[in-house]
C-alpha cells in the first residue's frame, strides 16, 4: 500500500483495510510514523531487558515503566503530540544503551537485530520511522499474528499502568510483555508458536485485569449499585475523561471546598460506583455520552476538560474548548497543557481549578439518572436472586454487550439490538459500548435491571468472574453451557486484550462488530473461527434468530 503511513489497529481503519494518508482517528502521518519508531525502540529495549532477565539479572523499574507507558501512548486516540512521542524515543534509546552496556559488562550476548544496532541520531529519525512500520513483515499471516499480539500488549499495558499508579505491579506481566516484544524483534517463530504467544497474552490479560480490580477495590472499595445524575449543577465545573481513578481522586480532593464541581465523562462514569468517591458532595454526576461525541459536548460544558487516558478526539480548528483541554499520563495533544505526575505520585490541578473558576457552569444536555455498579462483588451479593430468576424462567438469557462505542452509523445496530431483545433477557455490559443503550427504558426483571453495568472496559473481568461463578452455581462442566450470548462491540486495543482474555478462559462463539478487525488475515481469522467460533454480526433480526433469542 502506498501512502505516508499505515495503521489498521482500530475498528475504523479506512476502507476496512488501513489508514495510509491520515488516521481516521485524526492522527497525522508524522505521528503514526513516530509511533512506529517508538515501538521499534521499545522492542530494542525489550530485547536487551529480556536477555538480562534470562540470566537472572534484575531489570530496573524505570525500564518496566517506560515499556508500559510507551505501549499505552500508542493506543488509538491517546497521544497526538509528535514532540512527546519523540521524547519517549530518545529516552528509550538511552535505556536500551544502558541495558546493552550492562549486558556487555556481564558477558551476556545479545541477538543481532536492527533494534539494538540503530544509533538513534536525530537526523535519521524520519528515514528510520518510514522503514519500521507494520508492513515491515511481508508475510501477511505472520504480520497478522504479530500485530494481534502487539495490540494485546498495548491493552495489557494500559491496564497495568492504572494498577501501577495505585502501587500494584506484577513482575511476571512486565517480563511477559518484554519477552513478547523481544520475540517480535528477533523473529524465527512458527505460526503455531505465534498463536501460542497470542494465547499466553490472553492468560496475562486475565491476570492484569484481576490485578487492576484488586488495586481499585482495595483503594476505593467494591462498586455499589448507584444512580448517577446526568443533569448539571449551578457551579463552574471540571470534566474528567478517560479511565484513571488515581487522577480523579487527586482532582476531587483538590477541588473540595473550592466552589468548583466535578463531572465524569464517558469511561470515567463508573467512578461514581466506588464508595470512596461518594463522600464528595461536589462530585455532581456524568456529563454527556461516549467519547466520540465530545466535540459538541465539550463546547457546551464551558469548563476545563482533563484527559487522564486515551479517547481524545482532535478538536476542530475553530473549537472554543481546546484552550481548556489538559492531558496527563500517556496522553498528549499539541498546544494543550500536559500535567505531569509529581515525585510523590500525585498531580497538581491548581491551574485547572483556577481556570474553572473563570468559566460559566455547564450547559445542561439532559436530565435524569442512569444506574450502574454491577461489578462482580455486587452481582454475587444478588446471586440468590439471579439464580432464582434463571431457574424460574424469568431470566432466560444473559447477553454480554461489553466493549467500545464509536462513530460509525452501523453501531446503531447495538441500540436496535438492545431494544429488540425479549423481555426475559438481561444485558451484561462494561466499557463505553453501554452508551448505546444505558439510557433506554428497558425496565427490570423481578427488581433486577435489564442492563447491568459492571464499569469500565477493564471491568469486563467482572463479567468473566460472574460467568465463572454462575458455572459453579449451576454445576456445569463448561462455561459455554451457561445461558450467555456474547455480542461485543470493539474499537481499539484494550478490546483486543479483553477478547484474548475471554478466549483464554475458554469462552467460545463470541460475536464481534460492527466489523471484524482489519489486522486479521483470512488465514488467522479462519483459525479464530474454527478454534473459538469467533463470528461477526449481520442484522438485528438475523442475529436474534441465530442466537436463539426469539420465541
Amino acid at each position: 500500500m502506498e501512502g505516508n503511513m499505515f495503521c489498521y489497529q482500530c475498528q475504523e481503519a479506512a476502507k476496512g483495510t488501513g489508514c495510509v494518508l491520515k488516521g481516521v482517528c485524526g492522527k497525522n502521518s508524522s505521528t503514526a510514523r513516530y509511533m512506529d519508531l517508538l515501538l521499534f525502540t521499545v522492542r530494542g529495549v525489550s530485547v536487551a531487558a529480556s536477555a538480562l532477565r534470562e540470566q537472572s539479572v534484575k531489570v530496573s523499574a524505570e525500564v518496566d515503566s517506560f515499556v508500559t507507558d510507551a505501549l499505552f501512548s500508542t493506543i488509538t486516540n491517546a497521544n497526538f503530540d509528535d514532540e512527546s512521542i519523540l521524547r519517549r524515543v530518545e529516552k528509550g534509546i538511552g535505556l536500551r544503551d544502558d541495558l546493552k552496556a550492562e549486558a556487555a559488562a556481564r558477558g551476556i550476548a545479545l541477538p543481532e537485530v536492527d533494534e539494538l544496532e540503530w544509533k538513534g541520531e536525530k537526523d535519521s529519525f524520519e528515514e528510520k520511522a518510514a522503514a519500521v512500520g507494520v508492513l515491515r513483515e511481508a508475510n501477511e499471516d505472520l504480520r497478522s499474528l504479530k500485530e494481534l499480539l502487539v495490540y494485546g500488549l498495548k491493552g495489557m499495558a494500559a491496564y497495568h499502568e492504572h494498577a501501577m499508579r495505585l502501587g500494584y505491579s506484577n513482575g511476571e506481566i512486565h517480563a511477559f510483555m518484554q519477552a513478547a516484544l523481544a520475540k517480535i524483534a528477533v523473529g524465527g517463530l512458527t505460526v503455531d508458536e505465534w498463536v501460542a504467544q497470542v494465547m499466553q497474552a490472553g492468560e496475562m490479560g486475565v491476570k492484569v485485569m484481576a490485578l487492576l480490580d484488586e488495586a481499585n477495590t482495595t483503594r476505593y472499595g467494591n462498586p455499589e449499585i448507584t444512580k448517577v445524575n446526568i443533569g448539571v449543577g449551578k457551579n463552574p465545573g471540571i470534566l474528567i475523561s478517560g479511565h484513571d481513578l488515581h487522577d480523579i481522586e487527586d482532582l476531587l480532593k483538590q477541588t473540595e471546598g473550592t466552589g468548583v464541581d466535578v463531572y465524569t465523562h464517558s469511561e470515567m462514569l463508573p467512578a461514581h460506583y466506588y464508595p470512596a468517591f461518594k463522600k464528595y458532595k461536589h462530585f455532581i454526576g456524568n456529563y454527556g455520552n461516549a467519547w466520540w461525541k465530545q466535540r459538541e459536548e465539550f463546547t457546551a460544558f464551558n469548563g476545563p476538560i482533563v484527559f487522564t487516558t486515551n479517547c481524545i478526539v482532535p478538536p476542530l480548528s475553530n473549537a472554543t474548548y481546546k484552550e481548556r483541554m489538559f492531558t496527563g499520563n500517556s496522553t498528549g495533544y499539541p498546544g494543550c497543557k500536559h500535567i505531569e505526575t509529581g515525585a510523590d505520585g500525585h498531580k497538581d490541578y491548581s491551574e485547572v481549578i483556577a481556570l474553572a473558576k473563570q468559566c460559566q457552569p455547564p450547559v445542561e444536555l439532559e436530565t435524569g439518572e442512569i444506574i450502574g455498579g454491577f461489578a462482580h462483588n455486587q452481582v454475587l451479593q444478588l446471586a440468590d436472586k439471579v439464580v432464582e430468576a434463571v431457574k424460574s424462567g424469568a431470566i432466560r438469557r444473559f447477553v454480554v454487550m461489553a466493549g467500545c462505542d464509536g462513530r460509525m452509523k452501523s453501531r446503531d445496530y447495538y441500540t436496535d439490538f438492545a431494544k429488540a431483545l425479549p423481555q426475559d433477557t438481561v444485558i451484561l455490559t462494561a466499557g463505553c459500548a453501554k452508551y448505546k443503550y444505558n439510557k433506554l427504558p428497558l425496565g427490570d426483571i423481578n427488581g433486577i435491571p435489564r442492563v447491568l453495568d459492571a464499569g469500565q472496559c477493564n471491568d469486563s473481568y467482572s463479567l468473566a468472574v460472574i460467568a465463572l461463578k454462575l458455572k459453579e452455581v449451576f454445576q456445569l462442566n463448561d462455561i459455554n453451557e451457561l445461558p450467555i450470548t456474547y455480542n461485543i462491540a470493539w474499537y481499539e486495543q484494550k478490546a483486543v486484550i479483553v477478547l484474548l482474555a475471554l478466549l483464554s478462559l475458554g469462552v467460545k462463539n463470541i460475536h464481534l462488530g460492527p466489523t471484524l478487525p482489519a489486522f486479521l488475515s483470512p488465514n488467522v481469522a479462519k483459525v479464530l473461527v474454527d478454534t473459538f467460533g469467533i463470528g461477526g454480526i449481520t442484522t438485528v433480526d438475523e442475529d436474534l434468530k441465530k442466537f436463539g433469542l426469539l420465541g
